[in-house]
């Protein structure tokens, strides 16, 4: 089996900074992407970055210049520098990673999903 296990969230002010770190363990292969997304309540869960193998990135336009998404291939872990937050990056946050695993010989490819961790910007 495969476990992500997410830390760094809490509460900042308007124009704080955190950092997310994402860590994966367990029987992989490779990971190709990891990415961050996040779920307020009522809405559906968004894309916020992700990284490929390459350390190719995609953010959300919403996010663009302000977050920094980086990875480290050998720890199978992941990172979000956030910046400059403001109260509409509130949300939980998820670490995605889409794990390849050899099971029988097949490369089996399957979504695995951490626990979440909240982010609050607030004065």
């Amino acid at each position: 089996q495969v476990q992500l296990v997410e830390s760094g969230g809490g509460l900042v002010q308007p124009g704080g900074s955190l950092r997310l770190s994402c860590v994966a363990s367990g029987s992989i292969f490779g990971i190709n992407p990891m990415g961050w997304y996040r779920q307020t309540p009522g809405k559906p869960r968004e894309l916020v970055a992700a990284i490929t193998s390459d350390e190719t990135t995609n953010y959300a336009d919403s996010v663009k210049g302000r977050f920094t998404i980086s990875r480290d291939n050998v720890k199978n872990a992941v990172q979000l520098q956030m910046g400059s937050l403001k109260p509409e990056d509130t949300a939980v946050y998820y670490c995605n990673a889409h794990v390849q695993r050899v099971v029988g010989g097949a490369l089996i490819r399957t979504d695995y999903w951490g626990q979440g961790t909240r982010v609050t910007v607030s004065s």
